[in-house]
């Protein structure tokens, strides 16, 4: 049986998740770390890990996952990395999520530790040295501080930028002269998805 996207995004944060915490995550913080509105959603993604032979469940048990196989990726010392598709350092663009190829990293790369990547499309942050073609490294968050580097959504389109609040107000502000900053209409769909944690550069 062959996995979609979603399902390896999942398998790898478990995995993730056990390394880093030394227990696997509950269904709840599934849920919350991929914006699941319903705890059904990941329970059905995570029958599809189970009838895959990737995970099993212990029966009541309230942390129920275990990987049933140990990852290549499993040093101490290794962290592994989905790269997801593309985010604009420019206008907004679809994100055009690519789950199926992944790098390893040293485990104290990034602080704080990133969940993914998404590699930088455009030129709107290079006075903040993000680079057309850099692989940036976000951490799943739905907040952010006022000047924090973020991945935001508007209206299902993504982009990283520097976030600028001031009460309702909300700015995308980008880190080159020749763009304008973003102004977030008041009832547009918009969400914070990540924060900015560092990049790996292109050719390195």
């Amino acid at each position: 049986m062959s996995l979609t996207a979603q399902q390896r995004a999942i398998l790898i944060f478990i995995e993730d998740r056990l390394r880093l915490d030394g227990f696997p995550p509950t269904q709840l913080e599934i849920c919350a770390a991929f914006g699941f509105a319903q705890n059904a959603t990941a329970a059905y993604h995570l029958r599809a890990l189970e009838e895959a032979g990737e995970i099993t469940r212990v029966p009541r048990a309230a942390r129920s996952i275990r990987l049933s196989r140990l990852p290549p990726s499993a040093k101490i010392d290794v962290l592994r990395l989905p790269i997801f598709g593309r985010v604009a350092a420019g206008n907004p663009i679809g994100p055009g999520v690519e789950a199926d190829e992944a790098i390893e990293v040293g485990r104290g790369v990034f602080s704080p530790v990133p969940d993914y990547l998404l590699r930088v499309r455009g030129d709107s942050m290079v006075d903040d040295g993000i680079f057309d073609g850099d692989l940036v490294a976000i951490r799943r968050s739905t907040t952010a501080r006022n000047g924090q580097i973020v991945v935001a959504r508007i209206d299902d389109e993504v982009t990283i930028k520097r976030l600028k609040t001031r009460g309702r107000d909300i700015q995308l502000l980008p880190r080159n002269s020749a763009f304008e900053p973003i102004s977030v209409p008041r009832g547009a769909d918009f969400a914070i998805e990540g924060i900015f944690c560092g990049l790996i550069r292109s050719g390195d």
